[in-house]
């Protein structure tokens, strides 16, 4: 007896003790400020700046916690003044610090656009790669509620046609984290488009996602259901209507493919087009105006491939903003953003049902 409970415990000492974590659902607010922090805590030249990102906690508090945690040092509140603080940052970023520019609303990027796409963006290419900047501009984009014209629009499209920008947009919490400490490594300028509307939203975060090596690669999109009849391609907010849009259609009996972009720029080509090959339909989704935007890209990709336009049996079809500044009447509001049943209706087109 006793050999044999010996025996067992040298063989239960061979095996390692992994510690592992159950999958939670955290929201993606919670995932950004993870990011954050692990970052900050993992280098040194990492450090937070922007509009009541210290003492406030941040507008939409993503920042929470890391002001007491850092000091004003790391984390610095800053004037009302976009194109100072961005030229501030940007140039730490020539001389070796790692800046996170939070810009309380992306609408407001407009007061620095000099900043992001003459100097961020172009920094590397006219120093004939000798000096680089790492920096991050991160914070709201896309769709709100009830603010109207100025402070309600998407601007994946604009940033994403920039040489020099890397430009990320995620949907879910291990989209957030995921992408946002890929960002804060990345050597180059990165745009971050996160979701207003998604901040409070929660997502299931795995045990691998919990811990702190986790990292989703720039460029790569992610299939978050697979298909055969129409591929949907989309981001950001787009990845949870079209998957619900997804559920009505496998009712109707049409089984589509949604993909999650991730990364605008540059775009992962290699899965839109083998999954266009395959299904041989796509329809676009996106919150930005029609003209010029991540559809039309997608588009023209479509069109300038060979095998990918041989392999169409249907045209492309676009699901975007209505080409008007965001009305304030919430009837209106609604009418001006993608719905559901549009790509519903949008896929039943390809399948020549409407």
């Amino acid at each position: 007896m006793l050999s044999r409970l010996c025996s067992t415990s040298r063989m239960t000492a061979l095996k390692p003790f992994t510690r592992t974590f159950a999958t939670i659902e955290v929201p993606v607010r919670e995932a950004l400020n993870q990011a954050i922090d692990e970052e900050m805590e993992r280098d040194d030249a990492v450090y937070i700046m922007g509009e009541e990102v210290a003492q406030y906690q941040g507008a939409y508090k993503v920042t929470k916690g890391l002001y007491q945690k850092y000091g004003d040092r790391r984390v610095i509140d800053t004037p009302i003044t976009e194109m100072g603080f961005t030229g501030l940052a940007v140039g730490s970023a020539y001389k070796d610090l790692k800046p996170i520019v939070e810009f309380m609303t992306f609408n407001f990027s407009m007061q620095a656009i000099d900043q992001i796409v003459n100097s961020a963006a172009k920094q590397y290419y006219m120093s004939a790669g000798d000096i680089a900047c790492p920096i991050v501009f991160r914070g709201a984009n896309g769709i709100a509620a009830g603010v109207a014209a100025q402070h309600s629009q998407c601007f994946a499209a604009w940033y994403s046609s920039v040489p020099g920008l890397k430009v990320l947009a995620p949907y879910s919490s291990e989209d957030a984290k995921g992408l946002l400490k890929a960002a804060i490594r990345d050597p180059n300028p990165v745009v971050f488009l996160e979701q207003e509307l998604l901040y409070g939203t929660n997502f299931p975060m795995s045990d691998e996602a919990q811990g702190k090596d986790f990292v989703i690669p720039i460029g790569e999109a992610k299939i978050e259901k697979e298909g055969s009849d129409v591929t949907i391609v989309t981001f950001s907010r787009g990845v949870g209507l079209s998957l619900e849009a997804a559920e009505q259609l496998t009712a109707k009996g049409i089984n589509a493919e949604v993909i999650n972009l991730r990364t605008i720029r540059p775009l992962d080509r290699d899965t839109i087009l083998s999954s266009i090959k395959k299904t041989g339909r796509v329809v676009t989704v996106e919150d930005g105006w029609p003209q010029c935007g991540v559809g039309s890209e997608i588009a023209a990709m479509c069109m300038e491939d060979d095998v990918v336009f041989d392999s169409l049996d249907a045209p492309v079809q676009r699901i975007c903003g209505a080409d008007v500044p965001m009305p304030y009447a919430l009837n209106l509001e609604e009418a001006a953003v993608p719905q559901i049943n549009d790509i519903v209706e949008a896929c039943e087109k390809t399948m020549y049902r409407k």
